[in-house]
């Protein structure tokens, strides 16, 4: 005899917990299967709520949410509604009870399928939606086929966009071979959080059974993504990862992930609901722009449900993203329009199964209501309360004395002010909090700024998710901190949002203080993941000590994630209330902290070389000055003598290093004192001291250490110290004419980057080793070099060693013949790194594309491009290939045969500067062309 019983398509095994429904099981956690099976135990009769604690825990003390969420639990897996129960009936204050018939255990059981994942809970009823439904099944059809589809359902609030999309996913997931994930935009006060809906999305996806395989996937596909989701890595495999996905950039950010997408989707088709894009944060727009241009085959619907384009906020960037795409036919859009008269009757024949249609009722309600769907529920929801509708014995009727009592709002917010004047005024009291928490909140954070017990809270929020009222179950959360709590939300944002406009500013400062000291306790070591929402609650809160703290962590959390617009506005919003604080010595080391980690997004935003850049080092400067010696300073010169060196002033720059050696020497610091030598073997060689150059290289290489060091890289310049030390002390060994210990120099820093797993100083290492071979005429080696360098640079975003590498391939495929090519690519790198407002190696370049046009026979424009490059010498500093740009001059004015004298005066001033700066390399060639001058003149 088996032990399965069965319910209305339904089998059960209370023995091993499992439940099928029909031939497909479903998964259930032990806790929940252990509640079903008290429930079936009892069929037909109230099990109370202590019942079911003392049958399910025994004796371990839990609160009410673990029961709550175990509840919600089995109506998601039934597809049960917790309003029109077939299965669990809430019997209010009391317990639950069973309501299917259930038949005993039978000799056989059906095939057994495998788990099923996770599907979208029970769909509301929808009506007069069909078209709608059948475009979106239309969309999936060709994303299935291969098609990438963007879709934006667009409508007012209210107008049923959330309900649509669950309703067509629920039945899309309902046969297999789909995966869904859904990411939710919130609104902010001040910038959002980059990228939050997809980091949302895509961490829910991981971390849902079966999800190890996205986490691979997202590991080799978009690890810059993968670190910024704690969550699903191990602390060691974060600092892992966040080591090998340096170099981050905002292109690398939305490639990695439109990538990845696509893998993802290769087998199984994907569908990513974003919802709330009205609200959403520029660079997710940004991500879905890129996604929706990309070219090629992809299985991907992208379904975005916001509000018109009139209810956005002016100048957000949707607006303009979702009408470039409808212009080129990159995405739909499905607009949705009010109800008619017919499908209002048709939602209340579902919902109220009655002898006779209401179609006098639906009339009204239809000409009152205008046919806002959240409208016509809400004026339902209130003539049951009213007693207008009465059920008797399963089947219901109007009572028709008191259906000329309906008064209907004039509109939606004035409908849900009255039902919440009909709320005692405890539990009114209760919604104030959780509209204060947000949209969805957790049931422990409510009881905290209430101060009220956490039990009593569960009860309340369960009252007030039942009976169709304010709030809506979510299941149960687990803290950090051991808490597991309810999480709840409001049944449409327009609760939440009427709620709190009712709540007095001056309770809403203390609702505000209270959540947020509440969440900072809970999350522990994670609260940094919610930065921006605590930073949020602590300025409304009044407490903006620790608003600043928040604010200054979330920009440097935008900042990682190279969305250096956000990180601006949170660092700016940051130091406008440090502002408001007494002038004292703690407020300027906060105010050096956030100067510092504003200087990094600015560069990103505005290029190193930008007056804002200089202006927030300045000020960090004079404040280090002011409250006296401070750690803080070191990476303030850092970021100073970032600035000079970006703008192509190389001894101003030297001057700055020469200080950072200064302040590093007293502190013993070997990382401190490794970036001091890192920025005096830049400029040293930049300023052609080879020798002094050589020696700061052999200083930082003695005191690194790459286990203890390598993460400097994220610190100072995005490369590590070492393999940069490695190439710059080839480069200075080939130019003072020692090729062999060059290349073994050059081949350390390769294999150092690669040990290291880090890309960024792959590529650096890969370009030094291309310019020595560049330098000897090795086109071959020069060529392999630099296209390994590009295939980093570009698969990662590296978008100015893609534009060195242009140049010096551009110079390798001209000596190979291909001169037209190459010149069109020098030229396109040159453009390129002018643009992004670099001056690093400008002279360098400059020659290649010289002896690239002589070449090519255009003597007069190589001779302009050496004026140039001569006269970016002279401006700034940057000496290390003067000796050769003069020899080429040289070379070129005796080709042109109208200067000799002249040509010999440039190999004179060549040699010359050579032997100044010990660059015998350098030195050998202008004598070489000297004697062929000499020789050639007699």
């Amino acid at each position: 005899m088996g032990h399965e019983v069965t319910f209305d398509r339904h089998r059960f095994d209370p023995r091993t917990g499992r439940l099928w429904a029909g031939r497909r099981e479903v998964a259930l956690t032990p806790r929940a299967a252990a509640v079903l099976a008290a429930l079936i135990a009892r069929a037909g009769q109230v099990v109370t709520r202590d019942e079911l604690f003392q049958s399910v825990w025994g004796h371990t003390v839990v609160s009410d949410a673990a029961l709550t969420a175990c509840i919600q639990e089995l109506r998601g897996a039934l597809a049960d509604d917790a309003r029109r129960p077939r299965f669990i009936e809430t019997r209010h204050r009391r317990g639950y009870r069973f309501a299917a018939r259930v038949l005993p255990p039978t000799p056989q059981s059906l095939s057994r399928g495998t788990p099923a994942p996770t599907r979208p809970g029970p769909p509301a009823p929808v009506v007069g939606r069909d078209r709608e439904l059948t475009e979106l099944g239309a969309c999936l059809e060709r994303a299935a086929n291969g098609t990438r589809q963007i879709v934006f359902v667009t409508g007012e609030p209210g107008i049923g966009k959330t309900t649509l999309i669950e309703r067509f996913l629920a039945e899309a997931a309902s046969g297999d071979g789909l995966r869904i994930a859904q990411g939710r935009c919130v609104e902010t006060h001040g910038a959002g959080e980059a990228y939050l809906p997809l980091l949302e999305a895509m961490t829910r996806l991981c971390r849902e059974p079966g999800g190890q395989p996205i986490t691979r996937l997202l590991r080799h596909h978009a690890p810059t993504w993968l670190t910024q989701m704690p969550s699903v890595l191990t602390a060691s495999e974060l600092r892992t990862l966040r080591r090998q996905a340096s170099g981050v950039s905002r292109e690398r950010m939305l490639r990695e992930l439109a990538e990845a997408v696509e893998v993802i989707a290769a087998d199984v088709p994907w569908v990513l609901w974003l919802e709330d894009l009205h609200w959403s944060d520029p660079p997710t727009v940004e991500w879905l722009g890129y996604l929706a241009r990309r070219p090629g085959p992809a299985r991907v619907l992208v379904l975005g449900s916001c509000r018109p384009v009139e209810a956005l906020a002016r100048g957000h960037p949707l607006e303009a993203t979702r009408d470039e795409l409808k212009m080129h036919g990159h995405c739909r859009e499905v607009a949705l329009a009010r109800l008619d008269e017919t499908a209002v009757g048709q939602y209340l024949a579902r919902r109220f199964p009655a002898d006779r249609a209401f179609d006098a009722l639906a009339g009204m309600i239809h000409a009152r209501t205008g046919g806002n769907p959240l409208f016509v529920v809400n004026v339902a929801d209130d003539l049951v309360r009213r007693a207008v509708l009465i059920e008797r014995s399963g089947r219901w009727e109007v009572e028709e004395s008191a259906v000329g009592q309906i008064a209907i709002p004039e509109d939606v917010r004035r409908m849900i002010g009255h039902q919440l004047d009909r709320v005692r005024p405890d539990e009114r009291r209760i919604l104030e909090a959780a509209s204060a928490a947000g949209v969805e909140f957790s049931a422990a954070v409510v009881a905290a700024a209430e101060q009220l017990g956490p039990d009593d809270v569960e009860r309340a929020c369960a009252d007030l998710a039942g009976g169709a009222s304010f709030l809506t179950s979510h299941g149960s959360d687990t803290w950090p901190d051991g808490t597991v709590a309810g999480h709840y939300g409001f049944r449409h944002a327009l609760y939440q949002e009427v709620v709190y406009e009712r709540v007095p500013a001056a309770r809403r400062g203390e609702l505000h203080r209270r959540i947020g000291e509440r969440l900072e306790a809970g999350l522990r070591e994670r609260a940094v993941e919610a930065a921006t929402e605590l930073a949020m609650h602590f300025e409304r809160g009044r407490d903006p000590r620790r608003a600043i703290q928040y604010l200054r962590v979330a920009g440097e959390i935008a900042t990682q994630r190279s969305a250096a617009r956000e990180a601006v506005a949170h660092l700016t919003r940051a130091l406008d209330l440090l502002r408001g604080q007494p002038d004292t010595p703690e407020r300027a080391e906060q105010e050096v902290a956030l100067q510092i980690a504003f200087g990094g997004p600015l560069m990103a935003l505005k290029g190193r070389g930008a007056p804002e850049v200089e202006q927030a080092y300045t000020r960090a400067q004079e404040l280090c000055q002011r409250i006296g010696d401070t750690p803080q300073l070191f990476p303030v010169v850092w970021g100073l003598f970032l600035f000079r060196r970006s703008r192509g002033e190389i001894d101003r720059a030297h001057e700055f290093a020469t200080r950072l050696l200064a302040l590093a020497r007293p502190t013993n610091d070997p990382g401190l004192l490794i970036e001091a030598h890192h920025a005096l073997w830049a400029t040293c060689f930049a300023r052609g001291e080879l020798e002094a150059a050589g020696d700061h290289v052999t200083q930082g290489l003695a005191l690194y250490d790459a286990d203890r060091h390598a993460s400097l890289a994220a610190v100072y310049g995005n490369h590590d110290p070492a393999v940069c030390a490695l190439g710059h002390g080839a480069w200075a060994l080939e130019l003072s004419d020692e090729p062999e210990q060059a290349s073994r120099r050059s081949a350390e820093a390769v294999a150092l980057a690669r040990t290291l797993a880090h890309p960024f100083s792959e590529a650096h290492a890969l370009l030094y080793a291309a310019r020595l071979h560049q330098f000897r005429g090795d086109w071959r080696t020069t060529r392999a070099r630099a296209e390994a360098a590009v295939v980093l640079a570009r698969e990662r975003g590296f978008v100015q060693l893609q534009a060195w590498a242009a140049v010096t391939g551009g110079w390798a495929l001209a000596e190979a013949g291909e001169i037209a090519e190459g010149l069109a690519r020098m030229r396109e790198g040159i453009a390129a790194i002018r643009a992004l407002g670099s001056e690093d190696f400008r002279t360098y370049f400059l020659g290649l594309l010289a002896a690239t046009l002589a070449k090519a026979g255009e003597p007069g424009t190589a001779l302009d491009v050496l004026t140039e490059a001569l006269g970016a010498v002279e401006r700034s500093g940057e000496r290390f290939y003067a000796a050769e740009l003069h020899r080429q001059k040289g070379e070129l004015l005796l080709a042109t045969g109208h200067d000799r004298a002249g040509a010999a005066r440039c190999f004179q001033t060549a040699v010359e500067i050579a032997r100044r700066q010990r660059a015998r390399a350098l030195e050998r060639r202008a004598l070489q062309s000297l004697d062929d001058a000499l020789r050639r003149a007699s």
